[in-house]
């Protein structure tokens, strides 16, 4: 352990915000932790009513090493703060005809249910599955939590990511090695989980499948939010401080350099380090309002493009329905008609494909006794790209989903209802200060990768640093968690000079 006599604050006590306090923390940096909302855990929030506990945001955890890494630096075991269990199968696929596909971490599984529906097809995926292992390896291990800083970076990562086609879509990618198109689209989906469009989004993100066939999908006993609290352990017996309802007004600067922090109560704090894990525009846009530096790059980060929304159903039941898998993804009559809706539509379409979160088969005490909790997400179009009144169009949503889900998942549901609840892409605006309401900050296609993302470290203001979903390498818990290792490596250099 190095230690240095300097002070770090870190905006927004997410996934991403947590990992580098912890990391700060850990190198002998005395860091405090900011937080708008009444709980830790950012767009991992926890709400609970009536007895029932729910995950707001994030629920499918891959790559346990990355968090164990947090634990390992002071020389702790993951284990001993928080219970991770394993989730399988990692997701059930189901579409409206009545077919399902089981996608779990058994090859000998996944080539039966192939080869029962498409023989041609298993050989097809063995060679999707090695490309997603190199793109692995390359894009994840190699260059997931290394900044890119100047533009020679990017160059030197260059000829492998044209090696990988970098420049083909996930879509694209998949239906080179199959030719069923409802397997295409259970081997194309996974883009969405990070903002992106499986049709535009660089086929470097097929990487996740090889992720979660390398470390499993988990889940936090107690839910995420269990996770959330045993970080903030961690944290605080590491000698940090996370303070709750403690929005920030702004950032104070001299030069080219930020000094610290004024919250909306008008307190100022000095620190001589500052990350923020807070949304990228609202970061420059607002507490950065009246700089130049504020002023210059949240207009370029303004002409960026940002990922979808989400409308998310938080609902318990008064019944069990073991039937369910704890992750499934129920596809709509249409796919690539539905993406092009949400990612370029003024509108709202008639049909959807939802995710629906089930912990309670994994975890029974989510719900009281004889009762389950759930959480059905849609993906949404952001408010940029559709001008919706979610304040007239959430309730009906709402219930068009729940219907939607009596009638071909959950029957009994409608009746079942014990309570609900919904956050829409005003809630995303409103509640996280994310732009356009994206769920996911800046959308990850090639452009805007790498290189191409708001730097972990700003470059004209060089105590300034991002973490998050914003900055390299993109949203999901191991790239804001890989976000931070990179970011930290930098502020611990710094203040090591």
């Amino acid at each position: 352990m190095t230690t240095t006599k300097n002070t770090a604050a870190v905006i927004g006590a997410g996934f991403g915000g947590l990992a580098l306090a912890i990391r700060l923390q850990s190198a002998g940096i005395q860091t405090s932790v900011f937080e708008k909302r009444d709980k830790p855990g950012g767009r991992a929030y926890v709400y609970t009513d009536e007895g029932f506990t729910f995950d707001a945001g994030p629920t499918v955890i891959t790559d346990p090493d990355c968090l164990e890494q947090l634990w390992a630096l002071s020389g702790r075991k993951l284990s001993d703060y928080v219970t991770l269990l394993p989730v399988t199968p990692f997701y059930q696929l189901c579409w409206e005809d009545g077919y399902r596909f089981d996608y779990a971490n058994d090859q000998a599984e996944i080539d039966r249910q192939i080869g029962t529906k498409s023989p041609e097809d298993v050989a097809g995926y063995r060679k999707f599955l090695a490309y997603s292992q190199d793109v692995y390896r390359e894009g994840y291990e190699k260059l997931g939590t290394v900044p890119f800083l100047n533009f020679w970076s990017m160059i030197k990562a260059a000829p492998q990511l044209m090696r990988l086609q970098s420049h083909r879509s996930v879509y694209s990618m998949v239906s080179q090695f199959i030719k069923d198109d409802q397997l295409r689209q259970a081997f194309s989906f996974h883009s969405l989980l990070v903002g992106g469009n499986p049709f535009q989004t660089s086929s470097i993100y097929a990487l996740i499948h090889a992720l979660e066939r390398q470390g499993g999908v988990w889940f936090a006993k107690g839910g995420t939010g269990a996770l959330i609290a045993g970080m903030v352990k961690l944290l605080e017996d590491l000698g940090g401080t996370v303070h709750l309802n403690a929005e920030i007004d702004r950032m104070e600067t001299s030069g080219d350099r930020v000094t610290g922090l004024v919250l909306k109560d008008g307190s100022s704090h000095q620190f001589d380090q500052i990350a923020s894990n807070a949304d990228v525009v609202h970061t420059y846009k607002d507490m950065l309002r009246g700089t130049k530096r504020g002023e210059a790059n949240s207009k370029a980060l303004e002409n960026k493009r940002f990922s979808m929304s989400l409308f998310v159903i938080y609902f318990g039941l008064k019944r069990e329905h073991p039937e369910l898998k704890h992750h499934m993804v129920l596809f709509g009559p249409r796919y690539r008609e539905l993406i092009a809706d949400i990612f370029k539509t003024d509108g709202l379409a008639d049909d959807f494909s939802l995710y629906l979160h089930a912990p309670s088969v994994t975890d029974d005490s989510l719900a009281p006794a004889g009762s389950s909790a759930y959480y059905v997400l849609s993906p949404v179009p952001h408010l940029g790209t559709a001008d919706i009144d979610w304040a007239v169009e959430g309730p009906k949503y709402r219930d068009r989903i729940l219907k939607y889900l009596d009638d071909h998942y959950i029957p009994g549901l409608l009746d079942e209802l014990v309570t609900v609840r919904h956050f829409t892409p005003f809630d995303f605006r409103d509640e996280l200060n994310a732009h356009l309401g994206s769920a996911f900050s800046v959308e990850p296609i090639l452009t805007q990768s790498a290189w191409f993302r708001p730097h972990n470290r700003d470059d004209v203001i060089d105590n300034l640093y991002i973490v998050g979903a914003g900055t390299h390498p993109g949203a999901g818990i191991p790239g804001v968690v890989g976000s931070a290792k990179a970011t930290a490596e930098l502020m611990i250099a710094d203040a090591a000079q």
